[in-house]
């Protein structure tokens, strides 16, 4: 299946875009910083690299874009820098991924087009109870970093504005504890709900872990169908 990547230039983006083509998935990267990507997956037949970004392309380039993808995959996040935390795009990851799903439906997709969203485990699901005393700092953190912010209000987008019978997409967020870099991808355990705390017991999640399991998401049916509309946790053993 054709997948269509986001923030492939990023540091769980790129692995991702790696696991797809193992998997022989041809993807269409969008990057705002191509050079970014390994000359190996640049040179990979089955790669296409779209320079830019999502907020940039009007909504008939975005519709061309998503136009025959099976799958659309969000690794965007916002750069660790106080222009790249405090300015413009404030919603980088939520307006991307909403005009993303209005591509996606205006292009009027013949089969369910798999949207699957990297989050954070600090995002707590609406079902979920976080105690008091975690409560109080991940409210101070929403006031103090936007891209937490961001992060919950792109998953909120996902559980509330598409609902279970949309016949144009469905979706996963998937939530990561602390990122780590590991060189493989290792054993791992995926979780409906955080077993830690995400402030005052975190727990390690690799990048190539989040990738790989993105990458079974998107290729898997069965995979798939055990998580679709739900917000998994991803730790590593």
């Amino acid at each position: 299946m054709t997948v269509l990547v986001v923030g492939a230039t990023g540091a769980t983006g790129r692995l991702l875009v790696e696991q797809l083509l193992e998997l022989g998935n041809p993807v269409r990267a969008v990057a705002r910083a191509p050079e970014k990507l390994p000359q190996a997956l640049i040179d990979h037949p089955a790669l296409s690299v779209i320079h830019g970004s999502i907020l940039d392309f009007s909504d008939d380039q975005i519709r061309q874009h998503v136009d025959g993808c099976s799958a659309v995959a969000s690794c965007l996040g916002h750069n660790l820098t106080f222009k790249g935390m405090y300015g413009s795009p404030r919603w980088l990851v939520t307006d991307t991924l909403r005009r993303l799903c209005e591509a996606i439906r205006a292009s009027r997709p013949s089969t369910t087009v798999r949207v699957v969203l990297m989050n954070t485990a600090g995002n707590s699901h609406p079902e979920e109870s976080p105690s008091f005393a975690e409560a109080c700092v991940v409210g101070l953190i929403r006031v103090l970093v936007p891209p937490h912010a961001d992060n919950e209000k792109a998953a909120e987008y996902l559980s509330k504005q598409v609902t279970a019978d949309d016949p144009a997409l469905e979706w996963v967020a998937v939530r990561p504890d602390t990122l780590i870099d590991e060189d493989q991808a290792t054993t791992y355990d995926v979780v409906p709900s955080p077993t830690r705390s995400a402030i005052f017991n975190a727990g390690k999640t690799s990048r190539i872990n989040v990738a790989h399991f993105m990458a079974e998401l998107i290729s898997s049916d069965e995979t798939w169908q055990q998580w679709k509309g739900r917000m998994p946790v991803i730790y590593n053993r």
